[in-house]
């Protein structure tokens, strides 16, 4: 069961299992336990929350809230909204199934290629390509690339700091550093809060 986490800065994350979900982050599966946990959050919480999200993929379509008629409807209305994370979440482990499948196939081939007679100059080209693919992606002045530079520095960087380098709504920042570079790239980035308590990522020490 997809599981839904909320932090501090009401940046909602959804998790395969409730196993992957960081600790000291509030956390709910349904909107039964979604309604529990905010029982006690002011009204005003509620269109902060819709509003962290609304207009960034993959909300575009939704439009921000100056605030809900009540609690129950801001509740059922944004359990509604986050369930395309659960989505999003799904696609992207069938497109990582995909990619393991395909590297598992690639590797079946390299191994029976090797096995066979193989002229030197063709077994050179082959290294050379497995090199390459091995690099990860990240084209030179992307935002990707912007914000890996940004990770890399010893203070890290803000959340506001990438928003404003990317035009990236806070949503697209964080689903970028916990899908882009966790899942997909294999990088852990590491959260905390600045002396000033602003919310800032940087890459974790190996």
């Amino acid at each position: 069961m997809t599981t839904f986490t909320i932090d501090t800065d009401n940046i909602i994350t959804a998790f395969a299992t409730a196993t992957q979900a960081p600790e000291g982050q509030d956390r709910f599966a349904t909107e039964k336990e979604f309604a529990k946990l905010s029982a006690d959050w002011p009204i005003t919480r509620f269109p902060e929350i819709w509003n962290a999200f609304a207009g960034a993929p993959p909300f575009g379509e939704l439009k921000p809230v100056k605030k809900f008629t009540d609690r129950k409807t801001a509740v059922n209305r944004i359990w509604k909204a986050i369930q395309k994370l659960g989505e999003e979440l799904l696609r992207a482990s069938i497109r990582e199934t995909e990619a393991k499948l395909k590297a598992t196939q690639a590797a079946t081939a390299a191994t029976a290629q090797q096995a066979a007679p193989v002229a030197p100059k063709k077994a050179k080209a082959t290294k050379q390509a497995t090199a390459k693919d091995a690099t990860p992606a990240t084209r030179e002045g992307s935002k990707k690339a912007i914000v890996l530079d940004m990770l890399k520095r010893p203070e890290g960087a803000t959340l506001k700091d990438i928003m404003s380098a990317t035009a990236w709504q806070a949503h697209s920042v964080r689903g970028f550093i916990s899908g882009g570079l966790g899942k997909k790239m294999g990088i852990t980035v590491e959260s905390f809060k600045t002396p000033e308590g602003a919310r800032a990522y940087r890459l974790a020490a190996k």
